[in-house]
């Protein structure tokens, strides 16, 4: 009988292994998927593709399981928010497409031997990720959508929108880069 490590190496210089899960996926089989993703989330919800909006209604279901209430707020403030909320997050499509996405991840990462811990440097570092979450997360909410419900799903759907947020994104990485190679790099 084999032990443990002598199956995961024969898995590892597996062919198909290496083909399938080590090896990174060209852009365009990747665009191909995410835009096959997107035509089934369309057809299957009667809603593009969104992710962020999904994380505001997680932080409305914990805030509510603490005993808040989001009913007076303006963003649940809609009939159509507050069924959402009231249907609770094992009945929502986007929560669990959202885990999928997590866990996928995960599982990639996994897969391709590529899941590495790395150690805080600093606090500036600390203070950097912090500052950019926080920055990122408020910026996806105002533009109602991240880069997949405002731009992606914007694009896909033939809308203005989705093009004013590409070229505002691409702008605010090359403005973010620089800033964090002068004070953080």
């Amino acid at each position: 009988m084999s032990t443990f490590k002598e199956t995961m190496l024969k898995i590892s210089n597996n062919d198909m292994y290496k083909k399938w899960l080590k090896t990174a996926w060209p852009y365009v089989t990747g665009a191909v998927l995410l835009s096959l993703f997107q035509i089934a989330t369309l057809a299957s919800t009667g809603n593009p593709w969104g992710v962020s909006g999904v994380f505001a209604n997680w932080g409305a279901w914990i805030y509510e399981a603490f005993g808040g209430s989001v009913a007076k707020w303006y963003y649940f403030s809609s009939d159509g928010a507050q069924a959402t909320l009231e249907n609770g997050f094992l009945n929502h499509a986007g929560s669990w497409r959202n885990i999928g996405i997590i866990l996928g991840a995960l599982l990639s990462v996994l897969f391709a031997s590529q899941l590495k811990i790395k150690k805080i440097k600093s606090k500036k570092q600390i203070i950097a990720a912090s500052l950019g979450g926080l920055l990122m997360g408020y910026g996806a909410r105002i533009a109602f959508g991240c880069n997949i419900g405002a731009l992606f799903s914007g694009i896909a759907s033939l809308s203005l929108s989705g093009w004013v947020f590409a070229i505002a994104m691409f702008g605010g990485a090359v403005v973010g880069s620089k800033l964090l190679v002068k004070f953080f790099m």
